[in-house]
């Protein structure tokens, strides 16, 4: 008898010892829940809503900015990445490459292409599967899910790595992202994928995305992330000159813009948002070198990086970027469609917001279009500064120059610094033609 009240005694005593206690999870475990049709990540067992940006730099800036997570589309330095973002407390959104599908023989019918390419993928989950900075897989990026019958075999390849990451790697959540609210697509996707949860890639159309979201409910009601938003980009504006050269905003003012798309487009009170990641946290030429980068190449801020740091934190920078408001050549602005004659003399002005302009310098610098070289509106080829060999005067917020002889689109830009690490740019398109009779010369 005594035995057995003594092994009964025992086994009360660790009943009561770990009564309540789960299974520890891996660290760096992430998983989607569902309470009360609020849906959230949750990221070492804490509820995470992401705040972050679609780039891979500048990663101590996003960190004092109060962003928690990147987005990257592909593995390439993905061990040095990952390895940065964890040192600045960073969760990664780590894209896997998936081949575009419009032709199926370029790579989905072709059984030993998607052998190879499964393989690859294989590895790359099995490798950093447990690096504690990962916080989800992302198939593909801008794919297509057509409803066709002949993209059978794409949806087979897709769903095999989608398979292969919920068998081998089930701590961490499986999405891809889509061009907008497409409702074609996300209806294949709900049918024909088994992914947790949908990604987007919204621009100018995310004014319309909190109704689509409650239009489309009736048949998608699950999770879903913004992995790319921010201003308009040249494809969705009409905001041009007349030989098609798009007229961008100065990056004082898209500050603006960003802020209000964020504040009243973004479905922030949405019980399936999970969070959103602005582009781009970086540098980057996409039909002109300033259009979307937060950044210069040198790491200067723009105003926007103050901007995201008061939508994360809802706390305001006393450092701000010159604020720069716009240019005009020879007094005319962007939208006078501006003609000169080649090899002429010609004059821009930069305006600043307001009088405190001490302690700012600036450069001026002259490029030649290229969206009218390549069949892209918004091309990420760069072209060399040809403004040096032209300039003839420059004091500061004026610069004199000689216009190139060669016919055809240009843009003068100006950048202007501070001692504070910030940078501002606006630019100018103009058109240089032969004839001096049609110019504004």
């Amino acid at each position: 008898m005594k035995p057995c009240f003594f092994n009964l005694c025992l086994y009360f005593f660790w009943c009561l010892l770990f009564a309540g206690c789960k299974p520890k999870q891996p660290a760096g475990t992430v998983y989607i829940k569902s309470e009360h049709g609020t849906y959230r990540f949750y990221r070492n067992g804490k509820p995470f809503f992401v705040k972050g940006a679609s780039g891979f730099t500048n990663l101590k800036a996003l960190s004092n900015a109060g962003g928690n997570t990147i987005r990257v589309w592909d593995t390439a330095h993905i061990d040095a990445i990952l390895d940065s973002a964890q040192a600045y407390h960073m969760a990664v959104v780590v894209g896997l490459p998936m081949p575009d599908n419009k032709n199926m023989d370029d790579f989905y019918n072709d059984e030993t292409k998607v052998a190879a390419h499964y393989k690859n993928l294989k590895t790359t989950v099995n490798r950093y599967k447990h690096h504690p900075a990962l916080l989800s897989w992302c198939i593909g990026n801008e794919l297509a899910f057509p409803y066709k019958p002949n993209y059978n075999r794409f949806y087979t390849a897709f769903n095999q790595v989608v398979d292969m990451i919920h068998h081998d790697d089930p701590n961490h959540p499986v999405t891809t992202t889509i061009i907008n609210f497409q409702r074609k697509n996300i209806a294949c996707i709900k049918f024909r994928t088994a992914i947790d949860f949908i990604s987007l890639n919204i621009f100018g159309d995310i004014k319309h995305l909190k109704h689509n979201l409650k239009d489309f409910e009736w048949l998608w009601k699950g999770p879903f992330l913004v992995t790319e938003w921010g201003i308009d980009g040249p494809w969705y504006t009409n905001n041009q000159t007349a030989w098609g050269s798009f007229i961008e905003n100065s990056t004082f003012k898209k500050a603006e813009q960003y802020q209000a798309i964020y504040q009243n487009q973004m479905p922030l009170s949405n019980p399936r948002f999970l969070g959103s990641l602005v582009f781009y946290w970086g540098q980057k030429q996409e039909y002109t070198p300033t259009w979307f980068g937060l950044f210069d190449k040198a790491g200067r801020s723009s105003q926007t990086v103050n901007t995201m740091n008061y939508l994360w934190t809802g706390k305001k920078t006393a450092a701000k970027a010159p604020p720069l408001k716009c240019i005009l050549l020879n007094f005319l602005g962007s939208q006078d469609n501006i003609l000169l004659a080649g090899n002429t003399t010609a004059q821009g002005q930069v305006y600043l917001y307001g009088t405190d302009t001490a302690n700012i310098t600036y450069q001026w610098q002259l490029f030649p279009e290229n969206y009218h070289q390549v069949n892209d509106i918004y091309s990420q080829k760069e072209v060399a500064p040809i403004l040096h060999s032209f300039v003839t005067a420059s004091t500061g917020k004026q610069v004199t120059f000689r216009a190139p002889k060669k016919e055809g689109p240009y843009r003068l830009y100006v950048y202007a610094y501070n001692k504070q690490n910030y940078f501002a740019a606006c630019n100018i398109p103009f058109y240089v033609l032969n004839n001096p009779q049609t110019s504004t010369q």
